[in-house]
């Protein structure tokens, strides 16, 4: 089994990026947004603990998000591997995901981060927004605070999978296809060595 966290700022390609993996190496995408919106659409225990964090305007407490992910790992374990993209986004949150996965036999192979500079991110963001709508992503102090939230919360769990040799940046700039074939190039040496 194959797994892999997708990590980059907010623009950066994640989503884009995990599409065109998932059919290259037949393994799931699961976004923790994604497995969040599952959850309160199934009307689950989980899902209903989340909505009340939702519906006041707090961030899932870490224990929360790690269940759901849990959940996602135990219902999904005949697959070939798993990109995990949005989580871990804490050390605490890398932490006992280690020991979740270790308690099936299971790890993280790498952490593949996409790097682009901010002045890209904002152009790629505020281009997004044209497409999508989305409010948030057409105001370019909002896309600011969301990089720098970024920075100060999440990019610290870099340091944590860079001391088990498990990170590696990947240069996010270029056409699709060419950081593509930047990320197959570094998961293709990982694979070989296992």
């Amino acid at each position: 089994m194959l797994n892999i966290v997708l990590f980059g700022p907010p623009g950066c390609g994640k989503g884009t990026q995990a599409e065109l993996l998932v059919k290259k190496y037949g393994i799931q995408h699961i976004s923790t947004g994604d497995a969040i919106r599952q959850e309160i659409k199934a009307g689950s225990e989980l899902g209903k603990k989340v909505t009340s964090f939702i519906e006041k305007g707090h961030l899932c407490p870490d224990e929360l998000v790690i269940d759901i992910i849990a959940d996602y790992i135990n219902n999904n374990k005949d697959v070939d591997g798993n990109i995990f993209d949005g989580f871990p986004r804490t050390t605490a949150q890398a932490e006992e995901f280690d020991k979740m996965l270790a308690s099936e036999g299971l790890g993280i192979d790498l952490m593949v981060s996409l790097d682009v500079p901010d002045e890209e991110l904002i152009q790629r963001i505020i281009k997004r927004a044209e497409v999508s709508g989305r409010a948030d992503d057409s105001d370019v102090n909002v896309i600011k605070n969301r990089i720098d939230v970024y920075k100060a919360q999440t990019a610290v769990v870099a340091d944590y999978y860079s001391k088990q040799g498990k990170y590696f940046p990947i240069n996010g700039i270029g056409t699709i296809e060419e950081v593509f074939g930047r990320i197959c190039e570094c998961i293709d040496k990982i694979s070989e060595k296992k």
